[in-house]
């Protein structure tokens, strides 16, 4: 799947008193690769859990929008923010744990599994409502973003969790159940490996950084 190049994206750097940046105008703002990172992170579990690994698997190709209204239409607390994984661009980066390391040809192999399981296509996420930390004056910063994630062509409620690291830096997980969307964890060694039931979605943004 292509996506669209990106414009350049805005200075967001700056804090309002919610905690959530501000923008130096107000608009659509698009993010992809070269102002971040996703990652899907996996978990063991089963009686044979210490011959697996946990893995670190990243989307390499995705995009982001925010949509900022001007503040007459609700300013930040109406913005909303979607997003869209392609499920084809999954890679292998790290395995921690397990009996033996993880190799070039088990990373092949996952990712042989994954594209079974998946069948590529895509995931994405869209909000209903942005909930800032804190108050007026107050100096914590982050909140939550309320919405609904689609995969499998099953949509479920996600609540996706959000942090300022500085300097225009955001960092942000949301945990999703695979059942929830009819995707059956991997089992192996006649169902004494399993793949945990919950994954973890990071992602780790630089919004004043603009796209190469």
């Amino acid at each position: 799947m292509r996506f669209p190049s990106l414009p350049p994206v805005v200075d967001l750097s700056r804090r309002s008193a919610y905690g959530w940046p501000v923008a130096a105008t107000t608009g659509n703002f698009r993010l992809g690769p070269d102002a971040g990172r996703v990652v899907i992170k996996t978990g063991r579990a089963g009686l044979a859990a210490k011959a697996g690994h946990d893995l670190t698997i990243e989307v390499t190709r995705w995009s982001a929008q925010v949509e900022v209204p001007a503040e007459g239409d609700g300013g930040q607390s109406a913005a909303t923010v979607s997003a869209e994984l392609d499920l084809g661009s999954l890679e292998v980066r790290e395995g921690t744990g397990g009996a033996m390391p993880l190799t070039d040809r088990d990373r092949r192999e996952i990712k042989k599994q994954i594209g079974g399981i998946l069948g590529g296509g895509t995931a994405s996420f869209a909000s209903t409502r942005v909930i800032p930390s804190g108050s007026s004056g107050s100096a914590s910063s982050g909140g939550a973003i309320e919405g609904t994630a689609t995969l499998n062509g099953k949509t479920q409620p996600a609540r996706l969790q959000a942090t300022d690291s500085g300097s225009g830096r955001y960092r942000g997980s949301v945990t999703l159940a695979q059942t929830g969307f009819g995707i059956k964890p991997y089992t192996g060694f006649f169902g004494a490996l399993k793949l945990k039931d919950e994954v973890v979605v990071e992602f780790e943004v630089d919004l004043s950084k603009e796209p190469g």
